[in-house]
């Protein structure tokens, strides 16, 4: 058995996650990153797509986030989510909403530098697909 670490998943609204895992899988901006117990000391940004936690059992459960960022020590990890929510109750209904309304604000940029900060979200948010809900 793996050695387990504290791990929380924390959104604006709520704490979704405070539980001993042994491992985590984080959508970082640089790519995806798998943490064990004992990782080394690491901050990284968080671009939209799915969380997914290893439970004590083995069980994975899997949460979408739309950003944030990851606080990792050797003694654990701590995600701060822009917003999270469990992937099941995540529906293509939803996602849909989220594209429309980025893309709204994507016809209306003005300035360059948004316009790509919105282009690549809207890219992420496209990735997220496979892990939702009919």
């Amino acid at each position: 058995m793996a050695d387990s670490f504290p791990f929380e998943l924390v959104s604006p609204e709520r704490l979704l996650v405070s539980e001993q895992v042994e491992a985590v899988v984080l959508p970082g901006s640089e790519g995806e990153m798998t943490i064990m117990a004992h990782h080394a000391p690491l901050m990284t940004t968080l671009k939209p797509g799915v969380i997914r936690v290893r439970g004590g059992a083995g069980a994975e459960t899997r949460y979408l986030a739309f950003g944030g960022f990851a606080d990792i020590t050797p003694e654990g990890c701590t995600v701060l989510a822009e917003a999270a929510i469990p992937a099941e109750q995540f529906s293509r209904a939803d996602l849909d909403a989220r594209i429309a309304a980025v893309q709204a604000e994507l016809d209306a940029a003005e300035d360059d530098h948004h316009r790509t900060k919105l282009e690549e979200f809207l890219s992420n948010l496209s990735h997220i697909e496979s892990h939702i809900n009919s």
